[in-house]
Parts: structure tokens; sequence; C-alpha cells
């Protein structure tokens, strides 16, 4: 249904009226969409990270809108997905039924977000409770898997709660033989009670060990996590396989490509996931900036 130039007005004026005479039609746009493998001969993945906005997170660089508008977001990820090499995308129900609507998501990954309850700038954000797909859904909707995320922070009394939800899930979705992607950050909380991500080695490391033990099996789990100047230390914290997260890139594209190559010199780090650095780019050439991913991933 796309030419890999993006998303035209008419079609996405076409997909809102599916919303309103046939919902059906987006489930079912999912479930029949090609199916491919986990993993091609090189053992590596790229995926886009699309989940953000279901948490609140809508805003880029200094513009606290910058990712809102939905035609937007959905043009750059039809662009992106049309890129070879792009391996599939990580989104909530909203943003993946539309991309499988849109005909975007035939042989590519498609990883559903599960716990996405942790709203950005909320005094309970770390309480990241079980708000989008669940195990169930992922298997019945036709995905390839399904993303959740654990913030430690041991000031905050919601974190028990998210590690208990995620190591169902993670059990869950392994029961399924579905892929579980588990994001594992550490965080403190400031002087101003604000949640901030705390990437210090020592931290790293105790969230990687701990995220690696969820769940009553790891078979199917990867793990998320941001590249490091001692990627090398964290990675080897866990035999379970990595993706490398991106966030804004900033104007220095090049420091993070490089962060990014780095860590894949570790024989568990398989790749990348990142959302904005790839979705909103600095000098706005999404496809440009998907090249170069996928250069580092697959080159």
């Amino acid at each position: 249904m796309t030419d890999g130039t993006g998303l035209s007005r008419r079609r996405y004026e076409e997909l809102l009226d599916a919303r309103v005479r046939s919902p059906r039609s987006l489930r079912e746009a999912l479930r029949q969409r090609g199916r491919r493998d986990l993993v091609g001969p090189d053992g590596r993945l790229l995926v886009v990270a699309a989940d953000h906005t279901a948490r609140g997170k809508v805003g880029v660089g200094g513009d606290p809108l910058g990712a809102a508008d939905r035609f937007t977001l959905l043009d750059r990820l039809v662009r992106l997905l049309a890129v070879p090499g792009v391996d599939g995308v990580l989104g909530s129900a909203d943003v993946v039924e539309d991309l499988a609507w849109l005909g975007a998501l035939d042989a590519r990954l498609a990883i559903g977000a599960m716990n996405r309850g942790g709203v950005v700038g909320a005094r309970w954000e770390l309480d990241d409770r079980m708000t989008a797909y669940d195990a169930e859904r992922v298997a019945t909707s036709g995905l390839d898997g399904g993303k959740v995320m654990i913030r430690l922070d041991a000031a905050d009394p919601g974190v028990p709660r998210t590690l208990e939800a995620v190591a169902a899930a993670v059990t869950a979705l392994s029961d399924r033989d579905l892929m579980a992607v588990v994001e594992t950050l550490p965080y403190r909380t400031d002087d101003a009670g604000r949640a901030v991500l705390d990437t210090s080695h020592e931290r790293m490391v105790q969230a990687v060990a701990v995220a690696s033990g969820l769940g009553a099996s790891s078979a199917h789990t990867w793990l998320k996590i941001p590249p490091s100047e001692r990627i090398a230390e964290v990675a080897a914290t866990t035999s379970l396989p990595i993706l490398l997260l991106g966030g804004d890139s900033g104007p220095d594209t090049g420091a993070l490509a490089a962060a990014w190559a780095r860590g894949l010199r570790e024989p568990n780090v398989r790749g990348l996931i990142p959302g904005r650095a790839l979705l909103y780019p600095h000098d706005g050439d999404v496809e440009g900036a998907a090249v170069r991913a996928v250069e580092v991933v697959h080159g």
C-alpha cells in the first residue's frame, strides 16, 4: 500500500476513515501481514522504537511537542521501514495497527509495547504498570514479541511492582516462544522529586544483572540498554543478547554512531533499537539516518 516515498495525506485520511467505518480491518491487517524470521544470517537486528508517545513522551530536543503530530510520526515510520536493512518496529497498539493497515509491516518485525503506565512527569512516573499489550494479545495479534521496561530507583516504592509485572510478562512471552525485549535503566530522584536517568557504570551493571534474572525463563529475552563508554564490561554482565537504544542524537550524530559501533564489537550486542535518533534526526534526513544505522548493524 506504500511506495517507499512516505505517507500521503490522502492515504492518512483513508486510515482515519477506516478507524470509524471498519475498525476490525486494523487488527486483521496486523494478523495477516507477511511474516519473517526473527533474525537473518548475520544474527543482528535494527528495530525502530516508536512506543514513547504511549507514556506521554512527545518532546524532541528542545521542542516539548516535537513528536506529537501523528501524521508526521507515521510518515517517518513508513519511510524508515522502507529502507532495506531496517528489520522492524516497536510500538504500542495504535502505532502498530496504523502501520499494519498502511502495509508498512510486510516482512518486518512488529514488537508490542506492554508497560506504558509511567507517564512522563507524573509523580508516579516509575510505577510502570501494564497499560498496553499483554502476552496473550501479543500472541493473538500476530506480533513477534513484546517489550517491557524497568527503571530501577532504590527510593521509589513503585519499582517492586514493576519488577514483579515485568517478570510475569517475560515468563508469559517465553511460554509462547515469543521475544521479550526488556529495557533496563537505572534512575534516581533529584532534589525536585523528578525521575532522572543515571547511567553511571556501576548502576548500569546492576541494572543489566537484575533484568537478566527476571522471569521463569530467559530463553527468549533480549535486553535494551543505552551505549556507554564501558559497554564491554556492561555487556559482560549477561549472556543475553543486547540491543542498544538511541534517544535524542543531537547535532553530533557521529558520536552516537561511534558509540553504537563500539558496542557492536561485543559478541552479545546484536543490534540497535533507536527511536528519536532515527525518527527525528537533527538534520531532518530520516532516510540518511536509517542508512547510517543499517551500515552500523548490517554493514
